[in-house]
């Protein structure tokens, strides 16, 4: 009978019945679901080719089948906006460069063997050339100025006294005393288009191993910088050296106290410019300088010192040092002038939050990454004259089927006056009116930083928006120690970690309660990595939740201290080590506060996680079941800090989700080790069924 009437109104107003389905069709939307979230593709690593004719990208999608998220390299022409893939199968392929000409496209993959092997394929097609058949990994790599030839980093083949070792003695490591050192090769090009090689060894030997450099204009020289061994805790050596072809001699250009890195020359060869700490050896909190030193060496010159935030150099050329920044929650492109040392802001309006900026040979035009509370990260293109972003890809469709919350900054009063922002994630149709459940999201770092834009990465962790889709405010503390507001304020946690952290947490909260938005007996929190080191401080000394997950989170500095993989960062943040000073790592543990634990609380890590070794997960949860607190913890087998293939964070999201459902609206809480397992596609399933008939 409806279908009946509608069809007779249809007739009357001289529309067609298939139009009006199809506009139904296409105003349906729904929440998300995990799986939902979790196979959004994301568009990345714009480069801009030297002429400005194309825009190489990486588009990135997940096979559940493989259990792997697969990478592709898609063009784009910059005048039609026309874009197609350029590589497929199953392997990824990226970290994309062109050559000089704008003829071929170089990529890595390990699309043959399992090594990553440097390819190049032409920007309109065809088949991808195998360059290079290194015995080891390639890593990064760079067009020389002319073309004619690629340098590459890879580390050097193991020695045959190591492979006889191991088979006489079995595979063991003297820590701290064996590594892998990386070092520098050069390719010719018109050689290895012709067949695979090797190329020339430049560097050898363990004096150093090498991170990143660049070709000098002429050809003759690479600049790089390089620690005493690929150590993590060696970052304060790395030093910037060049080396000179024509006999392979290496000289080191600056040599002072903190890391300088990433040299990379002037347009007439004559000068280096490099990110430096400038002699100092206190870094993970303070502000990298630009720095600018004669290519035959000399006194290093900070040319960035007015920028109170981190400078990624992107380009340098005639009108001067381009370089990318974040301003709070929004980021920019920035030029500098290398002689007098004056800032200008080329991007705009000031709340954009752009980045992965890539420039023309001309310096003229740019491509880049532009994310926006309404879209997905896109691909864009502009003048650099005229800054007006015009967008090349269409990622955001992926997401118009969906209900997503609205984002948004607000700011707050913390406990001792310092003003904190945050992300606040609205459901679509919120009331302000009603009040809600509230789910606070903490972000690692501690100098990373929550932006309000559409499905950020975390999305993968933690289902922000299932939960605002079912009436949830979701709020993202950039409290102190963030990036994007300065140095000072990145230094304000300093022998205050935790402490200070829970202080913005708290009053965030309490700030959303007094805006009468949300219901003070539901609410939860989750993080990772520093994120869960919060969490786990405020699971211990507090009790404002109702729930609480703790992702590779911090139990206890000293056991950090002792097991970590990057001790400077302790150091850094805390002035001395466990021994010397007890009282400061037992201030900012969580494990002294363990008598207060009340909250239920939810432990996620990596089994072989070095970065926060899994001792600070068993010690958190043997704490909180000595105390009587509700604990599950779940350990992701294979797994170091970060939970990186999809079936795996499926898990991840799916326990935090049903775990924040049952204590925020009252869903069963399943046993954690037996969730719903998701239906599979109607292929496997017949495959399924198949191989059950055989048997």
């Amino acid at each position: 009978m409806q279908f009946r009437f509608l069809r007779t109104l249809c007739a009357v107003i001289g529309i067609s019945l298939s139009a009006v389905l199809f506009v139904q069709a296409q105003t349906v939307r729904r929440a998300p679901t995990v799986d939902d979230l979790l196979t959004i593709k994301s568009a990345g690593g714009p480069r801009i080719s030297p002429d400005g004719k194309w825009v190489a990208y990486t588009v990135s999608e997940t096979n559940f089948k493989a259990d792997a998220y697969v990478t592709q390299v898609w063009v784009a022409e910059t005048a039609t906006g026309r874009t197609f893939q350029l590589t497929r199968g199953e392997k990824s392929a990226g970290n994309v460069r062109w050559s000089p000409d704008s003829a071929w496209l170089a990529f890595t993959s390990d699309r043959i063997g399992d090594k990553n092997q440097l390819f190049a394929i032409q920007p309109n097609g065809g088949e991808a050339v195998q360059l290079t058949k290194s015995e080891t990994a390639v890593g990064g790599f760079a067009w020389s100025e002319d073309g004619k030839q690629i340098a590459y980093l890879a580390s050097e083949p193991v020695p045959q006294a190591m492979k006889d070792r191991k088979e006489q003695l079995g595979d063991f490591e003297v820590v701290r005393r064996e590594y892998t050192h990386l070092h520098l090769w050069t390719l010719d090009v018109a050689e290895a288009m012709a067949a695979p090689g090797i190329g020339k060894q430049r560097t050898k030997n363990k004096e150093f191993s090498i991170g990143s450099g660049s070709w000098s204009p002429d050809g003759t020289r690479i600049a790089f910088s390089a620690t005493v061994n690929p150590d993590l805790i060696q970052g304060v050596t790395s030093d910037i050296y060049v080396l000179t072809l024509a006999d392979d001699s290496v000289k080191k250009i600056v040599s002072q106290r903190g890391p300088d890195s990433d040299p990379r020359w002037s347009p007439d060869g004559k000068q280096l410019l490099f990110s430096s700490a400038m002699g100092q050896t206190i870094y993970f909190h303070t502000n990298s300088r630009l720095a600018i030193v004669p290519a035959e060496g000399g006194t290093p010159r900070s040319i960035s010192d007015s920028f109170d935030e981190q400078p990624g150099f992107v380009d340098w050329n005639a009108d001067g040092v381009y370089f990318t920044g974040l301003e709070k929650t929004a980021s920019h492109l920035f030029r500098v002038d290398p002689a007098t040392s004056k800032i200008t802001r080329v991007s705009g309006p000031g709340d954009l939050m752009a980045g992965g900026f890539t420039m023309t040979r001309d310096g003229r035009r740019l491509a880049f990454s532009l994310s926006s509370p309404t879209a997905l990260p896109e691909i864009a293109v502009s003048e650099v004259a005229n800054f007006a972003p015009r967008t090349l890809t269409n990622m955001t469709e992926q997401a118009k089927q969906f209900v997503l919350g609205t984002r948004e900054v607000i700011s707050w009063k913390s406990q001792d006056g310092t003003t904190i922002e945050g992300v606040l994630i609205k459901p679509a149709d919120f009331d302000p009116t009603k009040k809600y459940p509230l789910l606070c999201i903490i972000h690692g770092g501690p100098t990373g930083i929550d932006r309000p834009a559409l499905l950020s990465p975390d999305t993968r962790y933690y289902p922000s928006d299932i939960w605002a889709a079912r009436g949830a405010l979701i709020l993202k503390v950039n409290y102190r120690g963030s990036a994007g507001y300065g140095e000072k304020f990145r230094q304000l946690n300093m022998r205050n970690l935790g402490v200070g952290d829970a202080w913005d947490v708290l009053s965030g909260v309490e700030h959303l309660i007094k805006k009468g938005w949300v219901d003070p007996a539901r609410v939860a929190c989750m993080g990772w990595s520093q994120g869960g080191y919060i969490s786990a401080f405020l699971t211990a000394a507090s009790d404002r939740f109702k729930a609480i997950s703790v992702g590779a989170g911090i139990s206890n500095w000293a056991t950090y201290y002792y097991n970590t993989d990057i001790t400077p960062f302790t150091i850094q943040y805390l002035g001395k080590d466990p021994a010397a000073d007890p009282e400061i790592y037992q201030k900012t543990s969580p494990m002294s506060y363990i008598m207060k634990a009340r909250t239920p609380t939810l432990i996620q890590h990596g089994e072989n996680d070095r970065r926060v070794p899994i001792a600070n997960a068993y010690e958190l949860r043997q704490g909180l079941e000595d105390r009587g607190v509700k604990t599950e913890m779940v350990v992701y087998k294979g797994f170091g800090h970060g939970i990186n293939k999809p079936r795996a964070m499926r898990a991840v999201m799916s326990h935090n989700l049903v775990w924040f459902n049952h204590y925020l609206w009252g869903d069963a809480l399943p046993d954690l080790a037996n969730l719903p397992l998701p239906k599979k596609d109607e292929k496997d399933a017949k495959k399924d069924e198949k191989k059950e008939g055989n048997n």
